[in-house]
C-alpha cells in the first residue's frame, strides 16, 4: 500500500512539473508573441548575438525545446539562416540551466501555502478575468510557475518517504558503468517527458532527498542534456534541408557538451566545491548541481564556438535533397559577378539550361504520358528556385562597373527570367488541367486535340536553332502555332455547339489549350530576347550541352 502511494505521489509531482512547464512556457511564449519572433530573427545576426538571445529567451519561456523548435521555424520559412541559428542553439542550452537555479534557489525555500498556492489563484484569476490577451497569457504563466514549485513540493515530500521506505545505498554512480547507467537514465527521462527541465528539476528534487548521489545526479543532468535533441530532431520531420542542419548542430554540440562534462565530471565538482568555498556559501548539493549544469554548458560553448565556422562549413555539406541539387546554377559563381561581360555571357548559358528543364517537364506533363504529380511538383520547384537564383545573381552585380549597353543586357535577361517563371506557372495549370478533365468519347477529337501539346513540343525543340535568320524562321513558327490554336478551338466550339461534347469538357479543353499557347508566346519572348544576346556576344548553344 505504502508503495502504491508513494509510486502515486511520485507520478503526481512529475505530472505537476510538466503541466506547470507547459503553462509557463505556453503562457510566457504567447505573452511575448511577436517579441519572440523580433528578438530571435534580429538578434541572431551574428553567432555572439545569438548567444545572448537564445540564452535570454530560454530562461524568460523556461523552455529550451521551444526555442529550438521555434528557430527551426524560422530557417524553415527562411526569416534566418542555418548559420545564424547556430548561437541561438548554444544560448538556449544556457538558457535552461534557468530552471536548476529555480529549484535550488527557491524551490526548497518556498513556504507553499504562502507564495505559491496564491501565484496560482491570482494566475487563474487573471486568466478568467480576460480569456485573450497579455494579461490572460501573464495569469496563464503566473499559474505555471506556482504549479512549478508545487511539484517540487510534491516530489520533495515523495523522495524523502522512498528514503525511509527503501534501502537506497545502491543508487549511486559506481564506476564508468554506474555513470552510464544514470546518464541512459537521464536521457530516457526526457525523452519520455520531452522536457529537459522537468528531468533536470526532478534530478535535483531527488538528490537534495538523498535519493541520488552527486556524480550519479550529475550524469542524469548530462543525460538530460543529450535527450533534449530529440524535440528537436522529431520536429525536423518533413522539414527543409536547413533545419534538418540546426538539428543535426544541437545533437552535435550537445554530444560533445556531453562527452567534455563526462571526461572532467569530477574535475568539475572540485572547481564547485573550490568557488562555494571561496566564497564562503554553505555547501547545498541542489546549488551544487545547479551550478554544475550551468558550468558545463557555459564550457561547451567556448569549446565548440571558436569552431562555429567549420562546423557550419560541415553541416552545408550534409543533407542535400535532390531540389537542392537540381537547383544549384551550373553557370552562375559570385566571383564572376564583379565582371559583367562574364556574368552576361554565364547568365545565357544558364537561362539556356532552365529552357531545357521547362522542356523536358512540358514534354513528360503532356499525352500519353500518365500524370505524376509528386515528381511534377520537385522539378517545378527546382525552376521556381533556379529563376529566383538567376534574379538575385542579376541584381548583385557590380552596379559601378556596369555601362549603358551592358545594363541594357542584363535587363533583357531579367525579362528573360521573368519569361520562363511565367512559363512554368503555365506549366503548373496545363499539368492540373490535363489530369482532371475528361476525355473525348470520339478519338479523332481526342488526337486532334493532343497533337495541338506535340506541336508546342516541336515549337519549343526547333527554337534552339543557331541557323541565320532565326528570328524570321522562329516568328512563322510560332505564328503557325497561333492558327493551329484557333483551328482547334474552333472545332471544339462547333462540336460542342453539336452537342457532341459536353459543355464543360468544351470549356475546360479551351481554357487547357489557351494556357498551352500562352506558354508557347512566352517561351517565344524569352527566346526571341536569348537568340538577340546569343548573336551579340557569339554564345552558342552547344555551350551548354
Amino acid at each position: 500500500m505504502e508503495t502504491a502511494k508513494l509510486v502515486g505521489t511520485l507520478l503526481g509531482g512529475l505530472g505537476l512539473f510538466l503541466l506547470a512547464i507547459g503553462m509557463m512556457t505556453d503562457g510566457l511564449k504567447l505573452a511575448a508573441g511577436k517579441s519572440l519572433r523580433k528578438l530571435l530573427s534580429e538578434w541572431s545576426r551574428t553567432p555572439l548575438r545569438g548567444i545572448f538571445a537564445g540564452s535570454f529567451m530560454t530562461a524568460i519561456v523556461q523552455s529550451s525545446s521551444a526555442v529550438t523548435v521555434a528557430s527551426l521555424g524560422f530557417v524553415n520559412a527562411g526569416l534566418i539562416s542555418m548559420r545564424q541559428s547556430l548561437g541561438i542553439i548554444y544560448g538556449a542550452n544556457i538558457g535552461t540551466t534557468m530552471t536548476g537555479w529555480l529549484v535550488a534557489l527557491v524551490g526548497f525555500n518556498l513556504n507553499i501555502n504562502t507564495l505559491a498556492l496564491p501565484m496560482i489563484g491570482c494566475g487563474m484569476l487573471m486568466k478568467l478575468g480576460k480569456r485573450h490577451g497579455k494579461i490572460a497569457y501573464f495569469g496563464l504563466a503566473l499559474a505555471g510557475f506556482g504549479l512549478f514549485f508545487l511539484g517540487i513540493d510534491v516530489l520533495k515530500n515523495a523522495f524523502e518517504g522512498l528514503v525511509q521506505a527503501f534501502d537506497i545505498s545502491k543508487l549511486t554512480a559506481d564506476g564508468i558503468s554506474g555513470i552510464l547507467t544514470f546518464l541512459l537514465l537521464g536521457i530516457a527521462m526526457t525523452i519520455l517527458t520531452q522536457s529537459s527541465s522537468a528531468s533536470i528539476a526532478l534530478t535535483i528534487t531527488a538528490a537534495s532527498t538523498g535519493v541520488v548521489g552527486m556524480y550519479a545526479a550529475g550524469a542524469m543532468v548530462i543525460g538530460a542534456n543529450i535527450g533534449t535533441t530529440s524535440t528537436a530532431i522529431i520536429a525536423t520531420i518533413g522539414a527543409t534541408s536547413n533545419a534538418k542542419r540546426v538539428a543535426a548542430a544541437q545533437v552535435i554540440f550537445n554530444a560533445v557538451t556531453a562527452l567534455v562534462a563526462l571526461i572532467i565530471l569530477p574535475i568539475i565538482f572540485y572547481f564547485i566545491d573550490f568557488i562555494t568555498s571561496s566564497f564562503g556559501v554553505t555547501s547545498d548539493l541542489a546549488i551544487s548541481l545547479a551550478l554544475f549544469h550551468s558550468v558545463f554548458n557555459i564550457l561547451g560553448v567556448l569549446l565548440v564556438y571558436p569552431h562555429n565556422a567549420r562546423l557550419a562549413t560541415f553541416l552545408d555539406a550534409r543533407f542535400h535533397t535532390w531540389e537542392e541539387k537540381a537547383s544549384h546554377p551550373q553557370y552562375l559563381d559570385k566571383t564572376i559577378a564583379q565582371t559583367p561581360v562574364l556574368a552576361i555571357n554565364a547568365l545565357v548559358l544558364e537561362n539556356l539550361a532552365i529552357s531545357e528543364k521547362i522542356k523536358t517537364l512540358y514534354s513528360k506533363s503532356i499525352p500519353p504520358n500518365p500524370p505524376d504529380a509528386f515528381g511534377f511538383e520537385s522539378d517545378a520547384k527546382v525552376l521556381r528556385i533556379l529563376s529566383s537564383e538567376v534574379f538575385k545573381f542579376i541584381v548583385s552585380i557590380e552596379a559601378s562597373a556596369l555601362d549603358e549597353g551592358t545594363t541594357e543586357d542584363l535587363a533583357a535577361l531579367m525579362r528573360i527570367d521573368q519569361y520562363f517563371l511565367s512559363c512554368t506557372q503555365s506549366l503548373e495549370h496545363i499539368a492540373y488541367q490535363l489530369e482532371s478533365r475528361e476525355k473525348f468519347s470520339a478519338l479523332v477529337l481526342e488526337e486532334d486535340f493532343t497533337r495541338f501539346f506535340e506541336r508546342v513540343l516541336s515549337f519549343m525543340e526547333d527554337s534552339y536553332t543557331n541557323e541565320p535568320q532565326a528570328l524570321d524562321l522562329f516568328g512563322r513558327r510560332f505564328s503557325e502555332l497561333n492558327s493551329e490554336h484557333d483551328r482547334v478551338k474552333a472545332n471544339l466550339i462547333l462540336e460542342g455547339t453539336r452537342s457532341h461534347i459536353s459543355v464543360v469538357q468544351m470549356s475546360e479543353s479551351i481554357d487547357c489549350l489557351a494556357e498551352t499557347l500562352r506558354l508557347a508566346q512566352q517561351w517565344f519572348k524569352a527566346f526571341t530576347w536569348l537568340h538577340i544576346l546569343q548573336e551579340k556576344l557569339d554564345i552558342s548553344e552547344n555551350s551548354t550541352q
